[in-house]
């Protein structure tokens, strides 16, 4: 076993153990991607071996240092007291199977930063990339499923674009997980501005939440961004994004004539501003700063020429006249659906799984829906009052876990950057019914983890000297 040295954020050396990746977080990868896979664990198949995994990861953390009294931190009581009431409501009004899975994500929630706490500030790292990596999979899967309009990976929404998904089950379920996972990217590149595979895979990411094509994953981004400038600098994290952002602006801009259910595909036309993105992405930070900001600035240049020529173009006036505003009659039809439903349940809830949202649409017609695009309000239709004060206990308990981690060393850029992907994934969820996908809750104990994570180097032994 090669011991290392990692440097805390105040200057300490602490020494580390083997830079290999332990079992139970090779474990707690093996969960993330079998779910994202599994149609994001949304079905039963798919949510069974996400949780068995994660489970498998627990035990391997656990038998790897025994449990102690400090494991059963503010996290784990938050969601076990969410998970009883669950269950105790399911009691009363039924709906077991639902409740049950409800409690296998409250599990996975918990259980993920448990496993972390369990490695050190390198382990972690070499996690970080590997999620980055799973992700930057399913980005270059949704842009293909839209560039080639393969319906395994892409959906027709509406009838009206073609959207990314991958193998997630819509598009703005892949967004959820590509936004937080490409905040995460740039913050582990402003601490490494020189690293290919990083801005590799920001770059890849950022196309992904393009070919998605999620208003609210756009305004999640924007979000997460502005914390991330808290978390790491202004210029810092401008620095660090504006390369593999505009390099993904060429990329989705020759993506975007695919978009339209009315014109042909070109998938030509895609691979070459995919390439050509990458080179901006990756070969501009690698330029010396003169030369950089000279490249960045002709790029910007003749995206903005390629933007007014084609402002006309019948493809962009689709995408726009779908994308380009706030409108959504599903979202708030659904929104005054599940109001009204809580209203005539406000304490309790009718518990999970047992409630339909019916509305009139505009045109005079009827619409119904299993979930409100809010996670919060659907939290509220489930669980009542009760269940919402209990949410907010939770929420209330990351915070502190998060805080509780500041005294603990990491690796630079992880924790800014996983406090940005949660606050990335807490806007997101006020637009979508995220929780119900389980890679995604799954995600967000990740990212508890990285931020928060307790360190367990391993001392030198003796004799050996420090590497």
């Amino acid at each position: 076993m090669r011991a290392v040295a990692a440097r805390t954020p105040d200057g300490a050396v602490v020494t580390g153990a083997s830079t290999t990746t332990p079992a139970h977080v090779a474990a707690l990868l093996a969960a993330l991607a079998a779910g994202v896979v599994a149609q994001g664990g949304y079905y039963a198949a798919g949510r069974i071996l996400l949780t068995a995994l994660v489970a498998v990861a627990l035990v391997l953390a656990l038998a790897a240092r025994p449990p102690s009294r400090g494991d059963a931190g503010p996290l784990v009581h938050g969601c076990v007291a969410l998970a009883a009431w669950s269950l105790t409501r399911a009691a009363t009004a039924g709906g077991f199977p639902a409740a049950i899975g409800a409690v296998a994500t409250l599990g996975c929630l918990a259980a993920a930063p448990l496993v972390l706490s369990r490695t050190s500030a390198v382990q972690r790292e070499r996690c970080a990339e590997a999620v980055l990596g799973v992700g930057a999979l399913v980005a270059i899967i949704a842009w293909a499923g839209v560039a080639w309009r393969l319906p395994r990976f892409a959906v027709l929404v509406e009838h009206r674009l073609w959207r990314g998904a991958a193998t997630l089950t819509y598009p703005n379920a892949a967004a959820a997980l590509l936004v937080p996972l490409a905040l995460l990217a740039v913050a582990l590149l402003a601490a490494r501005p020189r690293s290919a595979p990083l801005a590799g895979g920001a770059y890849l990411l950022l196309v992904g939440v393009g070919a998605a094509l999620s208003r609210a994953g756009l305004i999640a981004l924007l979000a997460g961004f502005v914390v991330l400038t808290v978390g790491v600098g202004v210029r810092a994290t401008v620095r660090a994004a504006a390369p593999p952002a505009l390099g993904a602006v060429v990329a989705v801009g020759a993506l975007a004539p695919s978009f339209p259910a009315t014109a042909v595909a070109h998938p030509a036309l895609a691979v070459a501003g995919l390439l050509v993105g990458a080179v901006v992405a990756i070969g501009a930070p690698r330029l010396p700063g003169r030369y950089r900001a000279a490249t960045l600035t002709g790029a910007l240049a003749l995206v903005a020429a390629a933007a007014a020529t084609q402002a006309h173009a019948g493809y962009l006036k689709a995408v726009l006249a779908s994308r380009g505003n706030l409108d959504s009659s599903g979202r708030s039809g659904g929104a005054r659906a599940a109001l009204e439903l809580a209203a005539s349940h406000p304490l309790a809830g009718t518990g999970i799984g047992r409630s339909a949202l019916f509305w009139t649409t505009p045109d005079g017609t009827g619409a119904v829906a299993l979930y409100a695009h809010d996670e919060y309000l659907q939290i509220l239709v489930d669980l009542g009052a009760v269940g919402l004060l209990l949410l907010a206990v939770l929420l209330a308990a990351v915070v502190v876990t998060i805080r509780r981690g500041r005294a603990h060393a990491h690796r630079p850029g992880i924790r800014a950057g996983a406090v940005a992907a949660l606050a990335a994934l807490a806007v997101h969820s006020g637009f979508d019914f995220l929780w119900h996908i389980a890679v995604l809750p799954l995600a967000a104990g990740l990212f508890i983890g990285l931020a928060a994570a307790a360190t367990s180097e391993e001392p030198t032994p003796p004799g050996q000297k420090e590497k």
